[in-house]
């Protein structure tokens, strides 16, 4: 059992978050932006989207909101999250904030991925191979 399966009702709202108790808490206030995100797309996300995630036979969601964070895509059904990073990820403060990040989302029992902007342009398959690899070791 994953530890937010623990949390009571009352905890999940004092954390600010909603859950029908069938979907993963989240902060309702980060809807409009995980709206915003999937209009504006990286070329990094939209490659890895058009170019692979938007043909598996799987549910794939894009700016998934869950807890206090947006994921730039969510498997489901591998209780997997893949995170698309840039530059930016690369400043310490980043560095940490991501961290922290993926210790949180760890304690809904996901798996996260990370992949770097620059392997999606420039070894596409390598990063779809780390992908396939991931689901694979959830089956």
């Amino acid at each position: 059992m994953s530890e937010w399966m623990r949390w009571t009702k009352e905890e999940i709202k004092r954390r600010g978050l909603v859950s029908t108790g069938f979907h993963l808490p989240y902060n309702p206030d980060l809807k409009e932006r995980s709206r915003e995100l999937r209009k504006n797309m990286t070329d990094a996300e939209k490659k890895i989207w058009f170019g692979y995630l938007k043909s598996l036979q799987v549910n794939v969601l894009r700016q998934k909101p869950i807890d206090h964070f947006i994921v730039d895509f969510y498997i489901p059904d591998y209780n997997l999250v893949i995170e698309i990073d840039g530059e930016i990820h690369n400043t310490l403060k980043n560095k940490e904030y991501d961290s922290f990040k993926d210790t949180i989302l760890k304690l809904y029992g996901l798996s996260i991925l990370r992949i770097t902007n620059e392997m999606i342009v420039l070894d596409f398959n390598r990063a779809v191979e780390l992908i396939e690899e991931k689901i694979k070791s959830k089956c």
